[in-house]
């Protein structure tokens, strides 16, 4: 969960920052995304050699990433659209 001590969030909201400061004359696209977040991934994995339990701790990350942003961010937005446009069920 990304629910960390208030007090280790400015480290991380710095890099956050720069990213939001980009200046690639147009939105970042969904491949320059991925790059980063693979990137990131690389990073904080480190050198090899890496063993299965490495891997697995890293996509656990994504999966958890995933679980919550569609969880906090498209969930209610998908409530909103099937109050405007009606329920399918």
């Amino acid at each position: 969960m990304p629910y960390i001590k208030q007090s280790d969030r400015g480290h991380f909201d710095a890099l956050v920052d720069q990213f939001d400061r980009l200046d690639l004359g147009h939105a970042v696209t969904m491949g320059q995304m991925n790059y980063l977040i693979t990137s990131l991934l690389i990073t904080w994995l480190g050198a090899e050699p890496h063993y299965y339990a490495d891997y697995n701790g890293a996509l656990g990350v994504l999966e958890a990433v995933k679980l919550e942003f569609y969880r906090r961010a498209v969930a209610p937005y998908e409530d909103t659209k099937r109050e405007a446009n009606g329920d399918v069920f």
